[in-house]
């Protein structure tokens, strides 16, 4: 009796311990006929089927040579996944840095994606067209199961001057505030082509379409230099904020701000918080602060100033501007993740675990997040 009272106090009291993660294997490397999957995405279809997008590295697990854009679907919130389907599989191309945004109006699943000879990666890249990193999507009316021939946007998101170029990675928004309401956005980045006298440079931009997918155009300016991997996410007020890895040597992320939906971005602001050993990292919005409810901002990203390890969901209740919680995931090795909220309110981490071996989807509630004090609704 003693112990019952004794937990009764704790729910009570709010601080009530709730279930750890659950842990689900989405692709392991080695397995399916890929030496190595990586770079994660995941977003909810209006139906409430996860899909859960990798790339499948046939021969190895560096970034170049034969890369295919593969998705597995689960109706059942992650608990069971279908096989891997192929997306785009080019020879010996590399199809590669899916961004996937679900147009909640129409239901179409768009996937934002890019494309280079597979013999090509970062460090020698061209800026020349039949042979640089192109920009494509394709998309899919059926819930994941098939997709479109994909289609090249080249010409109206990548500016001339470019080099390198990666969507995402990670996934887009589709905005709801502001000017642009409907607007799908992508968030992106790239290098200028380099030399002896001028050393090539990172920045991110975005791309976005106002009519569903038809047409996809390129931000006005891009947030450089030392910019890199970004993700989006709307503000109650209508802007829109992207975080971004940084190369500033100092282990901290960056972030700017969008007043007009993603066509133009303000300078790169320093995430004092946000500890990253430059790597990849994701947020995401949980709740607006509408009806009573609270505004929460999900993210993810190994929080280590060195090594890719210890992956740390941060909780932040002022649109992303600090992070009063912050709890650890995963101690191990811990790489590029996607969050997503589940259709049942739970938060789904899709994160490359183990050096690579494995893409796991973790999922947990706000209680576990919070340690209990965070109410929901």
């Amino acid at each position: 009796m003693r112990i019952i009272s004794f937990l009764v106090t704790l729910q009570l009291a709010g601080v009530l311990m709730a279930a750890e993660p659950a842990m689900t294997d989405i692709f392991v490397s080695g397995q399916n006929g890929y030496h190595t999957y990586r770079i994660p995405a995941i977003v909810v279809s209006n139906d409430g089927t996860l899909l859960a997008f990798a790339e499948g590295r046939k021969n190895s697990g560096g970034d170049s040579g034969d890369i295919d854009m593969l998705v597995k679907r689960s109706t059942d919130g992650g608990k069971t996944w279908s096989g891997q389907i192929t997306v785009w599989d080019d020879e010996q191309n590399t199809c590669g840095n899916p961004c996937p945004v679900v147009d909640q109006s129409t239901g179409t699943i768009w996937l934002l994606m890019t494309h280079n000879p597979g013999v090509y990666h970062e460090r020698k890249s061209s800026n020349d067209p039949a042979d640089s990193r192109t920009v494509w999507v394709t998309h899919s009316d059926d819930d994941g199961q098939s997709w479109s021939q994909p289609t090249d946007i080249t010409a109206t998101t990548k500016n001339p001057n470019w080099d390198w170029y990666a969507t995402g990675p990670g996934i887009g928004v589709q905005l709801q505030r502001g000017a642009h309401p409907g607007r799908l956005l992508i968030p992106a980045n790239h290098d200028t082509k380099g030399s002896e006298q001028a050393p090539s440079i990172r920045g991110a931009h975005s791309i976005y379409s106002d009519d569903h997918g038809q047409t996809w155009m390129l931000s006005d300016n891009a947030i450089q230099p030392n910019m890199n991997e970004s993700q989006l996410v709307e503000l109650p007020d209508g802007r829109v904020m992207t975080n971004m890895r940084s190369y500033y040597g100092d282990a901290r992320r960056r972030y700017a701000l969008s007043e007009d939906g993603g066509t133009t971005w303000g300078p790169a602001v320093r995430a004092d918080e946000l500890v990253e050993p430059v790597c990849q990292a994701s947020i995401v919005r949980y709740s607006w602060p509408d009806d009573g409810d609270k505004s929460r901002i999900l993210f993810s990203n190994p929080a280590r100033e060195k090594g890719r390890d210890h992956m740390t969901i941060r909780l932040s209740y002022d649109e992303g501007f600090t992070w009063p919680v912050s709890k650890l995931l995963y101690e191990g090795q811990a790489a590029y993740s996607c969050l997503v909220r589940l259709p049942d309110g739970r938060i789904g981490c899709y994160f490359e675990a183990d050096k690579y071996k494995r893409m796991t989807l973790a999922v947990f509630d706000l209680a576990w997040l919070t340690d209990g004090r965070d109410g929901g609704e």
